[in-house]
């Protein structure tokens, strides 16, 4: 199944050819119509490329070779001891509801079929609003397939006005969930099976407005509530439109950040300041920080287990000096390093420095261009400090995440700070020493400065075939 070309394997060009197809591009012909049926229902559409998709992800192509494939083993996904709802490993669920009012309508009409191509459609490079050319693209792409993100949109115009939802959530996703729900088992977005639809969104027209619907997610507010016999999970609601099937990358790039705090992950951009942004320079980019318009960085790769085991290097003071190599963190190879602060917790919850050596490439390639003005772009290595201590209770957080009462208002310990943090180009290239003369490559202290020397230096080495090698030394 999947060679839709009839080339006698199953890779790419079949995605791209199918997506074509779809799309009803000009002069697109399907040499094997059957071979893309992959879900067997005897009709092609946006659910047979989606499974096209993960079957290439899951490396058992026979494109790559004839018999079965060893798959890297990914570190556990530790960020899931935090609660939330969407998985980051295996199997991942959103339920979409694009929705307005009878007083709210939306300018531009997307049909169905183009709302699920936009929001989970196949990885293609050559579309104008890459790299956010649909939400599974760019997931399977940071997860390095070790997340199948997979959907369904539903178009929906609510029965009452605009203001009957504005301060009611719980109202609006009832409402469409019992719109549909005669006619879809929803059971099936509960991809982890842990009795809750991974994801919910509901995104309405631009003009409802920032007040009531600037984006933003959380918990579902009405725990008792059932449709299919499962719970809703954490839900997003939020006003990022779709444009035309040439324009919505706020679309995806806005619900994409939403998304991972679906997974646990917080704000690095700060509450208590005027400058809201987190991490500033070349260096600063992340998509859970204020541009929203990058790939997500080591730290959050790390919590949400998409290292496989072997792409995680450890350095403690006892081994002395010693050369580690960093890939490209935009590509499958991409790696890091660790440098903690004592022990470092089984489950990284600890403080430490994270290397990676970022590009841009991949989930990069859109800084710049589909980020605001400030935010800049660049390649080299940079230096992440990490405080991730977990407040364990009846609702487990990171205890330094942006607007705890932990973090003297942003000015003491932080869960993520980036090393150098400055509005210029702070990424480290060869040559380039970090020691105690650069601002912010120190431990904290007892009163949660950054003061306490590290003992250490890392040295950044050849930028070679694609990896930068670099050495800390004692």
């Amino acid at each position: 199944m999947g060679d839709v070309n009839a080339s006698g394997k199953v890779d790419i060009a079949d995605l791209v050819l199918l997506q074509k197809w779809l799309l009803s591009v000009p002069d697109t012909y399907l040499p094997n119509w059957k071979a893309g049926d992959l879900c067997q229902d005897e009709k092609l559409d946006v659910f047979d490329l989606c499974a096209l998709r993960r079957l290439l992800l899951s490396d058992h192509s026979p494109a790559i070779e004839d018999g079965p494939q060893k798959q890297a083993e990914f570190i556990t996904a530790n960020l899931a001891k935090h609660g939330a709802s969407l998985p980051t490993q295996g199997d991942a669920k959103l339920v979409v509801f694009y929705v307005d009012f009878p007083d709210c309508r939306y300018d531009y009409e997307p049909t169905t079929e183009q709302l699920n191509n936009i929001t989970f459609g196949g990885a293609d490079e050559k579309n104008v609003c890459y790299p956010f050319e649909s939400i599974s693209a760019f997931y399977g792409r940071a997860s390095k397939g070790s997340m199948n993100f997979s959907g369904q949109v539903f178009r929906y115009t609510t029965k009452e006005k605009q203001s009957a939802y504005d301060t009611d959530k719980v109202k609006i996703a009832e409402e469409c969930y019992e719109a549909f729900k005669d006619k879809v088992d929803f059971s099936q977005f509960d991809g982890n099976g842990d009795g809750r639809i991974d994801a919910t969104l509901f995104t309405t027209p631009a003009k409802a407005g920032d007040t009531n619907w600037w984006p933003c997610s959380g918990a579902f507010g009405d725990p008792k509530y059932r449709v299919d016999g499962v719970g809703v999970g954490h839900i997003i609601t939020g006003n990022a439109q779709i444009d035309s099937t040439k324009n919505y990358v706020n679309y995806i790039s806005t619900y994409c950040h939403e998304l991972g705090h679906c997974t646990g992950l917080p704000d690095y951009y700060l509450f208590t300041t005027n400058d809201s942004e987190g991490m500033h320079g070349t260096a600063g980019a992340e998509l859970m920080d204020t541009d929203a318009g990058s790939d997500f960085g080591a730290f959050s790769k790390l919590v949400e287990g998409w290292y496989t085991k072997d792409q995680v290097q450890v350095w403690y003071p006892d081994q002395g000096t010693k050369t580690f190599t960093l890939s490209n963190a935009q590509t499958n190879a991409g790696n890091c390093l660790i440098i903690p602060n004592g022990k470092l917790a089984d489950d990284y919850f600890s403080e430490y420095f994270i290397v990676e050596y970022a590009t841009k490439d991949g989930n990069n390639s859109g800084i710049g261009k589909n980020t605001a003005w400030w935010v800049k772009s660049g390649e080299g290595v940079r230096i992440y400090h990490i405080d991730a201590t977990t407040e364990y209770g009846w609702n487990n957080y990171f205890r330094y995440a942006s607007g705890s009462e932990f973090t003297n208002k942003d000015k003491g310990r932080r869960l993520i700070r980036i090393i150098d943090d400055r509005e210029t180009d702070n990424l480290y290239h060869t040559g380039d020493i970090i020691n105690g003369n650069i601002s912010g490559f120190h431990w904290y202290d007892a009163n949660d400065g950054q003061t306490v020397d590290t003992g250490f230096s890392i040295e950044i080495g050849e930028n070679k075939n694609g990896t930068y090698s670099v050495t800390v030394k004692k």
